[in-house]
Parts: structure tokens; sequence; C-alpha cells
């Protein structure tokens, strides 16, 4: 018997007393007790902490440790800008046309005495190229086609070459001597000295160890301890070291003594975990060594190359790399540990 039905029955018997129920009330009784019908309850399960304890595995009878790395991301930053894109060069030759045009007509008297060598010059220099802009091409801001400063379709003159070679050739001055009946004559011309040029013998030659090569982008170290394996210097943190000693020491250890590098700061830039396929137990201890935690810092090299002679970590080739290049020499979970904070140049 529930307990709906003991409770039907005890109101039932209290209703009965000498004196007679109205029919509405014996009414009500009989549908309360018709309506009560048994309810089966559920097992009520033990609780978590009633339960048998569970027998304890390795993992969690002893406290989980990991092995704590250094990797240091030694960078030489770009030396030179990145290249112009067909859009922004035939942008800032249409700008500096544009800015021929806008402004004041060149005095040229107010540099150049009329007579003097030098206005002589002028007038050569400016019979070719029409205008007082060395490097805007053939272009006569005041004459008829001042309109027409856009630069054609398969017109080299908005690039960085076409434009230096413009400027050394108008920097170039000639010199000339006179005969007895005074007929000029050119002797020679003094010529300057030319820019170095932005790709490096190291880039034709495909030289990878070489700082001097891939001006426009970031290089880092990276080393190799053989079968074709690539990473970044890196080495296990020794007791109550820090971050920033440690990467100073695996910098020296790496790459010796002749590089002047600096460790930007303290904190790292990036860290990957990785977890071994199955822990090392340390009975004495009691701990168990889950896996590696790798943290990364970043550095810069001043002055100076790596010289992997007197390496302590028993590496065997290092090269510096640009971001793609280190793409395609790293393993896929290295790169995606690190490809976040590698600027894209």
């Amino acid at each position: 018997m529930t307990r709906g039905h003991a409770t039907t029955q005890r109101l039932a018997l209290q209703s009965r007393p000498s004196t007679p129920i109205c029919r509405t009330c014996l009414r009500q009784i009989r549908a309360a007790s018709s309506a009560a019908v048994p309810v089966e309850t559920a097992p009520i399960e033990p609780s978590p902490t009633d339960r048998a304890p569970l027998p304890l595995t390795a993992s969690q009878s002893h406290s989980i440790t990991y092995k704590l790395k250094a990797s240091v991301l030694l960078s030489r930053p770009p030396l030179l800008t990145r290249d112009l894109t067909p859009f922004e060069k035939s942008f800032f030759l249409y700008q500096r046309r544009l800015n021929e045009r806008l402004a004041l007509p060149f005095t040229r008297y107010f540099y150049y005495q009329r007579g003097t060598p030098g206005d002589i010059e002028w007038k050569r220099k400016i019979k070719d190229r029409k205008t007082p802009a060395r490097d805007i091409g053939v272009y006569n801001a005041y004459g008829d086609e001042g309109w027409n400063d856009e630069l054609l379709v398969g017109d080299t003159v908005s690039e960085p070459e076409e434009q230096v070679e413009k400027l050394l050739r108008d920097a170039e001055v000639e010199v000339t001597e006179r005969d007895i009946q005074g007929e000029g004559k050119v002797v020679k011309k003094e010529e300057v000295e030319k820019p170095m040029p932005r790709v490096t013998e190291a880039d034709k030659a495909g030289d990878m160890k070489s700082l001097n090569r891939a001006l426009q982008k970031t290089l880092y170290l990276v080393v190799s301890r053989g079968k074709g394996q690539w990473e970044f210097p890196s080495a296990e943190l020794a007791r109550q070291e820090s971050l920033h000693t440690g990467a100073e020491r695996i910098i020296v250890q790496t790459g010796g003594l002749n590089m002047n590098t600096w460790v930007v700061g303290n904190i790292p830039i990036g860290h990957q975990v990785y977890n071994y396929s199955q822990g090392i137990v340390n009975e004495e201890s009691g701990s168990l060594l889950r896996g590696e935690k790798l943290f990364f810092m970043k550095a810069r090299i001043l002055a100076g190359q790596a010289n992997l002679k007197d390496n302590q970590f028993g590496l065997e080739d290092f090269q510096w790399l640009a971001k793609e290049e280190i793409q395609k020499a790293f393993h896929p979970r290295s790169w995606n540990a690190v490809k976040n904070i590698l600027p894209e140049r």
C-alpha cells in the first residue's frame, strides 16, 4: 500500500463520526481514494562518494610533471623595405607627376647664372627630360600633354631600377674641352657610385647559411640534429633557471661566442605542449613525467655568425630561413606551434 492510499483511508475513517456527512463531501472523498494509484519509484543510485573506490593507476597515484624547455627564436630583422606592388609603383609615379603640375615653375636663374657651366649643363638635361624632376620620365607638366600624367600599360618608367638608372645618368657630369676654333668636345664623363643591388650574391648562389640574403625579410636560425629534421635551438632548463638566462645559455652553447645577440624580454612569446604516448614513472620522487613544455623566447642577432663546431647538443647543421622556408622545413606539428608568432616579413 502506498502512502497515498494510507492518507485516503485515514481521511475516510475520520469522516465517519456519529453526525452524518453531506453527499458532496462524501463524493469528493471517494473520488480522491479512487484517483490514488500505485506509483513505482526508481531505485536510488548510490552517490559517487558511496561507491567503492576504483583501483589507482600510475597516473592517478603519482603527481604529473612536465619537462620544461626553452627554445630561442634568434632572428635577423629586415634590412630593406619590401618591393612595391605594380599598383603602388603606378600610384607613386602619378603622385609625383601631379605634384609637378601643381607646383610653381622651376626658377632656373635663381640657381644657375646665365652662361655659366652649370647653366649649360642644365639646358642639356632639361632638353632630354623636359621637366626639372629627374625620376618621372619624359614629361612636361606645363605643355599641351600635361594632363596625360598616368602610367601607360607596359611602360617601365615606374620601375625602381629604371628610376635609379635615370638618376645616375643625370648625376653624371660631362667634362668638355674646346679646340682652337672654340668648338666643345666631350672628353669624359665623371661617373657616380652606384647603389648596391637589392639581390645579393648569396641570393643568387642560394647560400642558406648566409645572413646577407633575403634582405627584405626576417631570417631565423634553425638547426638540425640529422635526418633532415629542422628546429629552433632548444634545451631543457636547469633547476631554478629563468627563461631569459636559459635562452642566453642556449645561444652560446649552440652557435658559440662569435655572435652578438640580445634576448628581447623575460616573457615567452609562445609555447608548445607535447605529451608522451606513455608517461615515465619516477618511483623515488613519486612523479609521472607526462611530456614536455616548450617556451619560445625572442632574440636578435646584431653581429657575427653561428658556428656549430663546439656546440653541446649534437647539432650537425644550421640555416637562416624566412617564414615561408620554415614552413617547408619544419614538422607540421612544430610549424603549427610557431606559425602565428612569426611576422610575415
